[in-house]
């Protein structure tokens, strides 16, 4: 018996669909796209064909590359900002309280369905109908919700019930989604099948007719034909961050992510970290500090950079001029509590590796009539709309703190990694890289070990295994801190596939429902 890969993911039915890929003979990007596609039927509050998201992949051979399908800014052509169906709505998280804001005028241009096709048109092996099917399956037949799905249905069920046809892909029946139901898409599942059976194209071209048409200006939207006719993926070099005998490769501008992580890594190096006791007081104070300085960097004037001059974000993560920016910080944002962000990892025994994270917001709470897709929200979210709502010039790529990472040595890759969690995203990358790179720890505990993260005064941590001086220590440095005494979604879900020693390995984070499946035939 052979092993063909690794995979990591956020819910049992999205590695599977990867897992069956590498046992078939295809490669990491089968393998990805296939348990992203699956991942849009049985991941349904996290991510959507009419989401969007990054995946950087490659091999040593070919070098490595980021393939960017983020969401990009309607409205080309309009003469007149129309009236939107833009509406706020109240997300309890049980501790505090969250406006997002839906209906159609939070849509933005959509790119996981296009994006997904460019990946698997670049390097997939298998057939677009083979990569496909386990979606189809489970989209037609139906499938058994996780707890983690039934977890956070429950929390956006006032966006998710904002519509007759959205509150039909979350619902079965007339009870709320619990945890062991089976739901099932079909329309989704028709979709999806008549995309492997035919011309892509085809179906395509019927979703971008279905967005202009239930989602233009005439219905509160913004989407027009001249969007979706300019939106293609782009494909970008990755930033590239040296540390130590190894380099990591990360998300570029516009991503505001990977910046950051690599501007972490950069302080990190030169702090010389690691040889402090593990969760221990001064490894606490030290990560504290260190994402106290990345949040700086963000607050800095960082995301109108992102679009002004990205020279300058690479000039960053090379290491220059950071006190200079942190001179320049300014105060928090508010944090976005859920992330509803999934990602997923994969090696295969060849040596290609591909890491890919995905969202559709929390939903705009519309879905496209006749095929199952509910929309993204991007554009009704706080986090990624800094300079506030609508104001981005319309054809604008959006940011995101999404930042899929490949670490490397001799370009050989030894992790794919990546995470969850709107702007907890970078602190959960950065510590998972530091606990691999740095601290040398095994893979589970890198991955699943408590966590801290930082936002302009506020600090959240975890205390789970951590010294008790050492929470002393970080409560009397941060009066206001607010500590989790148990493993939180709020803190990412890190999904690492890793080769080490000519073994494939990989971790799941259990905040947010974390399998990894290694595939042998």
């Amino acid at each position: 018996m052979s092993i063909r890969g690794v995979i990591a993911a956020s819910d049992p039915h999205t590695a599977a669909a990867g897992a069956r890929m590498l046992r078939r003979g295809g490669n990491a990007v089968d393998a990805i796209v296939a348990a992203k596609l699956a991942a849009t039927v049985t991941e349904l509050p996290l991510t959507s064909l009419a989401g969007g998201g990054a995946c950087l992949w490659g091999d040593a051979k070919d070098g490595y590359e980021v393939v960017d399908f983020f969401a990009a800014m309607p409205g080309r052509g309009l003469a007149a900002f129309p009236v939107l169906d833009f509406a706020p709505v109240a997300v309890d998280f049980g501790q505090t309280t969250q406006t997002f804001h839906v209906g159609k005028g939070a849509a933005a241009v959509p790119g996981e369905l296009v994006g997904l096709l460019e990946l698997h048109r670049r390097a997939g092996r298998l057939s677009l109908a083979e990569v496909v099917a386990p979606a189809v399956a489970w989209a037609r037949d139906g499938f058994m919700v996780s707890p983690q799905i039934a977890r956070i249905a429950a929390v956006i069920t006032p966006i998710v019930s904002r519509s007759p046809a959205v509150a039909r892909l979350f619902f079965p029946g007339e009870h709320m989604l619990q945890a062991g139901d089976r739901l099932a898409n079909p329309d989704l599942g028709d979709f999806l099948h008549a995309l492997g059976a035919g011309n892509p194209a085809v179906q395509v071209a019927q979703y971008w007719s279905s967005l202009v048409d239930h989602f233009g200006p005439a219905h509160g939207g913004l989407i027009t034909a001249a969007d979706v006719a300019a939106y293609v993926p782009v494909i970008r070099e990755p930033l590239r961050v040296e540390f130590g005998r190894h380099t990591v490769l990360t998300n570029p501008p516009p991503s505001a992510g990977g910046g950051l992580v690599g501007a972490g890594l950069r302080i990190a190096a030169g702090l010389d970290l690691g040889q402090e006791t593990f969760l221990g007081r001064e490894h606490q104070l030290a990560m504290a500090a260190l994402l106290a300085t990345v949040s700086d960097l963000r607050q800095s004037g960082y995301d109108e950079r992102l679009r002004s001059d990205p020279a300058s974000i690479r000039d960053l993560v090379a290491g220059d001029g950071i006190p200079a920016w942190v001179a320049r910080a300014r105060s928090r944002r508010r944090e976005n509590a859920l992330g509803a962000t999934t990602h997923v990892s994969v090696i295969d025994a060849e040596g290609m590796a591909a890491a890919m994270t995905t969202s559709n917001g929390e939903g705009c709470g519309e879905a496209l009539p006749g095929l199952g897709i509910h929309l993204n929200n991007f554009l009704g979210e706080d986090d990624i709309n800094p300079g506030g709502f609508h104001q981005l010039a319309p054809g604008s790529w959006m940011s995101t703190m999404m930042s899929p990472t490949i670490v490397v040595a001799g370009e050989r890759p030894c992790f794919a990694l990546g995470s969850g969690g709107s702007n907890r995203i970078r602190s959960a990358i950065l510590q998972a890289l530091l606990n691999l790179l740095a601290y040398r720890r095994p893979l589970d505990d890198a991955v699943n070990a408590a966590r801290l993260h930082v936002e302009g005064a506020q600090l959240w941590f975890e205390d789970f295994g951590v010294d008790a001086d050492a929470v002393a220590a970080l409560h009397a440095a941060w009066p206001e801190a607010m500590c989790f005494d148990a493993p939180s979604l709020f803190f990412g879900g890190v999904n690492c596939a890793a080769s080490l020693d000519g073994q494939l390995a990989g971790a799941g984070d259990r905040r947010r429902g974390g399998v990894v499946v290694i595939a042998e035939d």
